[in-house]
Formats: structure tokens, sequence, C-alpha cells
């Protein structure tokens, strides 16, 4: 028999109170959005089929856990089923996204996590992260912000990439305010070497990184690549040529925010990004760029048919004083804007779109 029990914060669940007839859901659970749904995929034996042959009920869902309120009551009515069920019943997570571990320690021990195809973790401790990595075996996806470890050359950084290294499956890795300072080599390493998404954000990466990236056999499989919020004003941008060089026939999204990247270098660029034939988006706000170099950049890139998007900073003569903190000049960044759309009419590329971003 299914049950449906309406939860005075606004959560609808379905449950087998029977444990009769349903061996598979599919399940998706948001905590930060109170939402619940259950969707009965297949019956797998009949009605006179003996009660003792019924093999365990596997559910599979979807978890965003957060620390508020309203997700620790959900998770302490789910907890609830599945003690009730004396182990009839599985929850197997798909997808988790977690914020700060340590609040569902007691109620991730009761998941499934060997089917898990993306991890999501934010504010965490890098043991605390490694804990969920040992209980995992084909990761497509992880997601890690903020977190903390004492040391990248310690132990419990050794533990995390030795179990990077089982995860065969992994397409996508993202970290951000995760220091990898002069250790990118060693990540790389364990990575598998066709991954296709790589988002390296506020992660303090130095021209040795750079380097080691643009050796490694991944840097010829990317076609997403993130490297913002890390300090590029390097005094020769050579590294960053060769991974972009390298990187150029497969790459459609590049991503190069808050990177420090100066006229300099950005020319040293152009000539590669004009080789990027599959760059369908190129995001470099808040870089010190004048209008000059960004009207060269704007003359090559119209060449490439799949690039449809750019984001770019605002010039610095939009600026007062040369602040790019304050002292905006709003009139002037509408100049920019209106004589970059008439550039792109005179090339008839109305398909492609050039966006300011202030902040």
């Amino acid at each position: 028999m299914l049950t449906l029990y309406r939860l005075d914060y606004g959560i609808e669940v379905i449950v087998d109170t029977s444990s009769l007839g349903f061996r598979y859901w599919r399940s998706i659970l948001n905590g930060d959005k109170a939402q619940h749904s259950v969707r009965c995929l297949r019956r797998v034996r009949s009605e006179t089929e003996p009660r003792s042959s019924v093999e365990p009920m596997k559910l599979l869902v979807e978890l965003s856990l957060d620390d508020t309120s309203r997700t620790r009551q959900f998770l302490s009515f789910l907890k609830s089923k599945v003690d009730q069920s004396s182990g009839s019943l599985h929850l197997c997570c798909r997808e988790l996204q977690i914020v700060k571990i340590s609040a569902h320690k007691s109620f991730l021990r009761l998941l499934d996590l060997g089917c898990t195809d993306h991890l999501e973790v934010n504010e965490a401790r890098l043991n605390e992260v490694t804990t969920l990595l040992a209980r995992m075996i084909h990761l497509d996806r992880l997601t890690l912000s903020k977190i903390s470890s004492k040391s990248c050359k310690g132990r419990n950084f050794r533990t995390f990439l030795t179990h990077l290294r089982r995860m065969d499956n992994l397409q996508e890795l993202s970290l951000s305010f995760f220091y990898l300072s002069g250790q990118l080599h060693r990540l790389l390493r364990v990575l598998p070497p066709q991954m296709d998404t790589l988002c390296l954000s506020f992660c303090g990466l130095s021209d040795r990184d750079i380097t080691a990236l643009s050796l490694s056999p991944q840097a010829r499989h990317l076609t997403l690549l993130n490297l913002s919020n890390n300090d590029m004003s390097w005094d020769s941008s050579e590294s960053f040529q060769v991974l972009l060089e390298t990187a150029s026939g497969t790459l459609q999204y590049l991503e190069l925010n808050n990177c420090l990247i100066t006229d300099s270098t950005l020319s040293t660029l152009i000539p590669i990004l004009s080789r990027c034939t599959h760059l369908r988006v190129l995001s470099f706000s808040f870089n010190p760029i004048t209008m000059p170099v960004l009207t060269t950049l704007l003359h090559h890139l119209t060449a490439l048919m799949e690039l449809k998007l750019v984001i770019y900073p605002v010039p610095l003569h939009c600026y007062e004083h040369w602040n790019l903190h304050d002292g905006l000049d709003h009139g002037k960044c509408a100049e920019v804007q209106a004589q970059l759309k008439a550039m792109l009419q005179a090339v008839q590329r109305n398909d492609m779109h050039w966006t300011i971003r202030y902040k």
C-alpha cells in the first residue's frame, strides 16, 4: 500500500508502508526548495509472490542538504521511515549537494553512495570529503568549494588523490577556494586523461601550475576551462599561451574573469584565441583592459562562427582616475557598448552578443 504523508512544512512524501509490490522508485529531494516527489518506475513481482522473497526496495534520490530547520525536519522524517523499514528500504543517492558536512554526518551514514554520479560539497574539511569519496565508485562530476586543509602536501591531500585515482568516469571537476599552488601536477596525474571540464577558481594557481596543465593529457580534451580568480599577471604568459594552443581544438567555454590580465597579455593571446574554432562562450570580465585592445579582439573573434557570447570587462577609460573600485562613468560604458554593437553589425555578426559586466 502506498501512503501519502503531508508534512506541516510543505513537503509531500509517498512511502510504501506495506513493502509490497514496488522495489524501485525515482525521487528528487531538495531541502532548499522543500519539494519531494516520488515516481514508481516498475512493478517487479506479482501480488501472489511470497513476501519473504521480496528484495530490499531501492529509492533513487537526489539530495540537496543545507543546515536550515526545514531541511533538518525533512531528513528526520526520512530517517524515521528508513528505520521503520527494518532494512527493506535503501536510499541510493544519485546526486548529493551538501553545505557543511558536519551538520549531516548521522544522516549521511544512511545513504548508499555507491551509485552517486555527482557530489557537490561546500564548506567542509578535506578529511570529511575523503570520507565520502571512500564510499563512492563512479563519480561523473565532483564540485568542491571552500574546503579547508592544512597543506596540499599532507596526508589528507594524499588520501584525496588516492580516491580520485579510482574515479575512472570523472568528466567534470570543479574546485573553488581550494588552495593548489604548486601542486596541480599531482592532481592532474590521478585524473582521467579524457576529462573534458575543469574549473579551478580561487585556487592560487602559479605559472608552474599552468605549465603542468598545458603539458597534461587532459588539456587536449577540454571543452570547458575556468581559471577565474587566479593571478595571471606573470612576467611571461608563455605557459598560458601553450595551454590555450593545446586546448584550441576542443575548447568551447573559456572563463578568465578577474585574473589581472593586461593589454600585453591579452594581445599575445588574440592570435591563439582566433584558432579556437569551436569556442562558444568567452568570459574575461574584471581585467584591466583598454578600449583599443578590446576592439582588436572583437575584430579577430568575429571570424569564429560558433562564438555567440563574449562577456568583457569595463575598459579602463570608463573609470575616473583609473580607480577600478568606484568612479565608473556609465555614459562612457554606454558608448563602448554602442561602438562594439556597431562593429558587429558592420561584419554581419548580429548573432554574436558582447556583454559588459560591471560587478
